[in-house]
């Protein structure tokens, strides 16, 4: 057992002074406002719970930077598919768990406490199957057993390369199964983290363009209660190659044919109509929203505004992990509305209230919704994720409640956090992870073998 005290923690019946938190096993089981620190608690000033990254993609860490020279036809997501492809063709089991490990220790650093990872890359450079069917999901859940972020994980099926059962091409040859396959793939991976701390999994139909509906059926069992997420309308070629082939939008296609509820996540869903935004808000699907991915691969602008609008619920990913942080994506998200709508605070949640603050509560609610987790923040029964901001950081000195999550968002450039606590134990003091330094050598060796 270890006890806290906060000067302020956002709890979920609002800000609270002079808090007590006790932690049991990893988890929270007691936290008591108006009490004056006892002896023997750990002291410290601004306390928020951790954010979920709904959407991640650990090996892409590794080419962050690496597609930022122009080609000789215009640059898009689809010719930057292309160096990702070539990317992923190169990593060895060994790579992945050295690039996915520095990836959780940057999320914990900077405010993530639980990951959904979105894990497509399965097979061997050539495409045969290693011997442990989850040898890859295996290099995941032990990238977060050392660094102690929570994990999520999303075995993805792809077996297409585009939609109406296209043949994939040479370049997915390590994305693809049968639905058998994955069937076995799903099993071998909740072995893989059955003996992970506070992990659960879910799975991860890729998109319209790689699951064709018969296998969409298939599969949607294998969640068994489960998270189900997938991309959807990222791009407008997907829209208009979903159109040709079904006569229906993706997330419409999606709406008519496939049970959205609470346990689904629509990944990115940029480009939606007024109707498909309606009547998704409407199932209690999450919307995964990657705005610093969206806005690096130019997919365009969620319509945040009228999501929420209709009663939506969304969460935060980081997609690509071309860059890592709670602070960065959730003021890209509300950046992106200002650019969109040409005013100011936009996703706040009316007259008077701070636009950090309404984005970091849709944030929190929307990520444990979507990764399956049954109590959101600092409340007896969650798993111990707290994040302690800096005081004396000079973009929240003299700030206070929502002042202090505005500073941080809109001000800091995400460097205010002091202290994380993942599942109970203290893993970030003073800003840096214990791992670091390890977790950069064994990374930055990777990297070298694989841009040589």
């Amino acid at each position: 057992m270890s006890r806290l005290h906060f000067a302020s923690a956002l709890l979920p019946s609002g800000w609270a002074n002079d808090v007590q938190v006790v932690i049991t096993a990893g988890a929270i089981a007691a936290v008591t406002p108006g009490v004056a620190p006892a002896a023997g608690d750990e002291r410290h000033a601004i306390a928020l719970p951790g954010l979920a990254s709904l959407h991640s993609h650990a090996f892409q860490r590794g080419m962050a930077g690496l597609a930022e020279l122009r080609g000789d036809s215009t640059d898009t997501f689809w010719t930057w598919r292309e160096t990702m492809y070539r990317f992923a063709l190169a990593m060895t089991p060994d790579d992945v768990a050295a690039v996915a490990t520095l990836l959780y220790v940057e999320m914990l650093e900077r405010g993530f406490t639980r990951v959904g990872e979105f894990h497509y890359l399965h097979h061997d450079r050539d495409g045969s199957h290693y011997a442990n069917l989850a040898e890859m999901a295996a290099r995941i859940a032990q990238a977060a057993e050392a660094s102690r972020i929570g994990l999520t994980l999303l075995p993805s099926f792809y077996a297409h390369g585009s939609f109406g059962g296209a043949a994939p091409h040479d370049g997915q040859r390590r994305f693809i199964c049968s639905v058998d396959q994955f069937a076995a793939l799903v099993a071998a991976s909740r072995k893989a983290i059955a003996a992970l701390p506070g992990a659960n999994i879910g799975i991860a139909p890729h998109s319209l363009r790689a699951v064709a509906p018969d296998e969409l059926a298939a599969i949607i069992p294998l969640a068994d209660g489960g998270p189900v997420h997938i991309h959807a309308a990222e791009q407008v070629k997907e829209v208009e190659d979903c159109l040709a082939w079904s006569g229906r939008r993706p997330v419409q296609w999606l709406l008519d044919h496939a049970p959205l509820d609470q346990r689904w996540c629509l990944i990115h869903a940029t480009h939606t109509t007024d109707e498909e935004v309606s009547a998704f808000a409407k199932t209690g699907a999450v919307a995964g929203l990657c705005p610093i991915t969206e806005a690096s691969l130019g997919d365009g602008i969620f319509p945040a505004r009228e999501f929420l609008a209709a009663g939506g619920a969304f969460g935060v990913g980081t997609d690509s992990n071309v860059l890592v942080g709670v602070a960065d994506e959730l003021r890209q998200l509300e950046y992106g509305q200002r650019l969109k709508h040409r005013q100011r605070n936009v996703l706040s949640s009316g007259a008077g209230r701070s636009t950090g603050r309404a984005l970091f509560d849709h944030a929190l609610a929307g990520g444990a919704r979507a990764l399956a987790q049954q109590i959101a923040g600092l409340a007896p029964g969650a798993r111990a994720d707290i994040v302690t901001l800096d005081a004396a950081h000079p973009s929240l000195a003299g700030r206070a409640g929502d002042a202090a999550i505005d500073g941080w968002i809109f001000a800091s450039g995400g460097s205010a956090i002091d202290c994380v606590w993942a599942g109970g134990s203290k893993v970030v003091e003073g800003g840096q992870h214990k791992l670091r330094q390890t977790a950069r050598e064994r990374f930055n060796a990777a990297m070298r073998r694989l841009v040589a």
